[in-house]
């Protein structure tokens, strides 16, 4: 299930308690002085990195092979939103056109930002929610994540990768149709329950560099989006230079970094996401996410008629 070549700090739960971990070689070194706070790991800045690399190379820690492990995912509490950039890939922005049903809009000159409410978040093999009362067109979107290392505010693009802690994956699960509903605000259909997987691990930004990375999304084996990060309209740096302008970003924050072209909307015909389908995100030196469509209910006592109805 996991890429057991990569290295990264991951969360787990042993014998019924969060654990924080280094990854690597296939392997998972416990560290419980970090009380399963992978937020904490990363305010703590340098010397916690530090300290937490030494522990993990001691001799008596406990060792476990990190596919007998229930991975988490590996932020675990949030300030705020999840940020996300969108149309990040000329290719994505440009399949798009004359399928968002009367919202199309002049290529953007700076970066479209949107946020995902926290509740979206799961671990890298959890099973997505889905329920056919809540959307028709469901859809997915590989995408890099940058986890913010270092509170700051107004940072330029020269010195953004600064405040980067590290990488990992995001699967941006979305429901094409709430997202239409809302006049064209994304909120709505990007903040479903239980819907968006984030990990496997994240991967320490002073050992990768996202720069090349070929970031791939496939659905029950089908290949559906296939590009390069060199291929962003806006870079990692310019990303977060404008999502700091006057706003706080905070240690722990989650930015997503946008999708490539290849998503189910922009097929023809659309082909959306149903019960039982498997979606794999992967990304060159980063792993893998992999997660099955569930049937949940997230329709509860709504009256709300949308998509495909109340079936």
């Amino acid at each position: 299930m996991t890429d057991t070549s990569l290295a990264g700090f991951a969360r787990a739960r042993v014998d019924g308690v969060a654990v924080v971990a280094l990854v690597e070689n296939g392997t998972a070194v416990l560290l419980p002085e970090f009380n399963g706070s992978m937020v904490d790991l990363i305010a703590g800045g340098e010397s916690r990195l530090k300290e937490a690399r030494e522990l993990a190379g001691r001799a008596d820690r406990k060792r476990i092979p990190v596919n007998s492990l229930q991975l988490l995912s590996p932020i675990d509490r949030f300030c705020r939103d999840v940020i996300c950039a969108g149309w990040n890939y000329w290719a994505h922005f440009e399949e798009s056109k004359g399928k968002r049903e009367g919202q199309d809009v002049d290529r953007p000159d700076a970066p479209t930002f949107f946020t995902k409410a926290p509740d979206v978040v799961i671990g890298p093999y959890d099973s997505i929610a889905w329920d056919p009362r809540i959307s028709a067109k469901w859809d997915y979107e590989a995408e890099i994540v940058v986890i913010i290392g270092k509170t700051c505010r107004s940072v330029s693009a020269d010195t953004a990768l600064d405040h980067v802690f590290g990488y990992c994956l995001a699967n941006d699960v979305s429901q094409r149709d709430l997202q239409r509903r809302h006049g064209g605000q994304w909120l709505k259909g990007k903040s479903i329950d239980a819907t968006m997987p984030l990990g496997p691990w994240i991967i320490p930004a002073d050992s990768f560099s996202p720069e090349d990375v070929q970031l791939t999304c496939t659905v029950n084996d089908e290949v559906r989006q296939n590009a390069s990060t060199r291929q962003m309209a806006f870079s990692i740096a310019e990303l977060i230079a404008e999502a700091s302008f006057g706003m706080t970003l905070h240690a722990g924050d989650v930015l997503l970094t946008g999708t490539p072209a290849g998503i189910g909307n922009a097929m023809e015909p659309p082909c959306f996401l149903v019960e039982g389908d498997e979606v794999v995100v992967s990304a060159t030196g980063m792993g893998k996410l992999r997660n099955r469509l569930v049937r949940a209910d997230l329709y509860g006592e709504s009256e709300i008629i949308i998509g495909g109805g109340k079936s």
